[in-house]
């Protein structure tokens, strides 16, 4: 992007709210000016609220797309969430066979080196199975396996595998977590049967967060605190899916109150941003209604959430907005070591979004790219 482009509002800085103007010019800020301003008064006021482009680290579709099904389904998916303000994101992959895989990846490379137009900027992958437990597979198919690194090379060199989640508890994994920490990849803990002790072992290996906390993993006894109570116990990053379906509000409370760095994600499936319906998801069909997604049986199958509805229920639940942000943004960019995404200083990518004082969209901008959505 070539020219100096300014937006004017109260503007989030890592140091809080200043009321000015931010300038970005070829993709990154250049220059934040203003005075600072009480949060109090950013929530009253008709000025624009400004900040940091959402990333979301769990996206299987959008749009009538869906990860696994190759072809143009990243950009497609890209687009729906660039719509309601995520810049970027991992782009999420179903437990499958390895051909499945193949295909999906093979489609998310030359997508992930080069981010189209109107679409958001795809970090890499999420590889959320196969290395899952056969008994804890949520809406995934049953292609679980243990982990393999070789399988993991082959599909790292088609596209960058950011994330890896797995289940420590099947033979093997728990000893190749180092391995995977080694070779770069960031790994976390979901889709689990595992004990509290289990949970425990794998962060000292170098595990690093948790999959859709609460979901798909043994849950909090007093006598058997399971993978949620080591989350809760010792975790410093997990996702959570704050639809209020996924999880209540005050579990989602009480993962605030515990886990200091806890970050939104949407696990969106093809049928966010799209009517009630059938929809695939990975070798499943799934169907959207009643706002959520399901399979025949009921479980629930991803959810249609998006950044921006994460956010306001973030602050319907009490969170400031600032602190709402880092849940949306900052935390996610924290976890992947991006400290050039996720917050607003100069230098950083100029992945902005632009709110009125209900917190829906006017304006997103992508890399320097302003895409104007008045509340999609």
């Amino acid at each position: 992007m070539s020219g100096v482009a300014v937006i004017e509002g109260h503007i989030l800085t890592p140091d809080g709210f200043v009321r000015g103007v931010l300038e970005h010019e070829d993709g990154r800020i250049r220059r934040i000016d203003g005075d600072p301003v009480a949060e109090a008064e950013v929530r009253q006021a008709d000025m624009p609220v400004v900040l940091p482009g959402f990333i979301d680290l769990h996206v299987h579709g959008g749009g009538g797309r869906d990860i696994m099904q190759g072809g143009d389904a990243p950009h497609r998916v890209g687009s729906l969430h660039l719509r309601h303000g995520t810049t970027s994101l991992l782009a999420t992959t179903m437990t499958a066979p390895l051909a499945d895989l193949e295909t999906a990846l093979g489609a998310l490379g030359p997508a992930c080196r080069e981010r189209r137009p109107g679409s958001a900027r795809v970090l890499g992958v999420h590889l959320e199975g196969p290395y899952i437990n056969s008994g804890k597979l949520g809406a995934q198919p049953n292609y679980a396996r243990p982990a393999s690194m070789d399988e993991l090379q082959k599909l790292n060199a088609l596209a960058p595998i950011r994330l890896i989640t797995l289940a420590p508890e099947l033979p093997g994994n728990l000893e190749l977590i180092p391995a995977l920490r080694a070779a770069g990849f960031q790994v976390q803990i979901g889709h689990t049967l595992g004990t509290y002790e289990e949970g425990v072992e794998a962060m000292r290996l170098g595990a690093g967060g948790f999959t859709h906390l609460f979901n798909a993993m043994t849950g909090l006894h007093h006598r058997e605190p399971g993978m949620v109570g080591a989350a809760l116990a010792h975790a410093r990053y997990s996702e959570i899916i704050p639809d209020l379906l996924h999880a209540h509000p005050g579990a989602i409370r009480t993962a605030l109150r515990a886990i200091p760095c806890l970050y939104c994600v949407t696990d969106s499936t093809a049928a966010a941003g799209m009517p009630d319906g059938d929809y695939m998801l990975g070798r499943h069909k799934v169907t959207k209604c009643l706002g959520g997604v399901r399979l025949p049986d009921g479980t629930l199958a991803g959810s249609t959430l998006t950044m921006d509805q994460a956010l306001r229920n973030m602050v319907g639940l009490g969170l400031e907005l600032d602190d709402a942000s880092k849940r949306v943004s900052t935390y996610a960019a924290d976890y992947l070591g991006l400290q050039e995404r996720g917050r607003l200083s100069v230098g950083a990518w100029a992945d902005v979004v632009v709110l009125d004082r209900q917190l829906q969209l006017n304006q997103v901008i992508v890399e320097g790219e302003a895409c104007e959505f008045p509340h999609a």
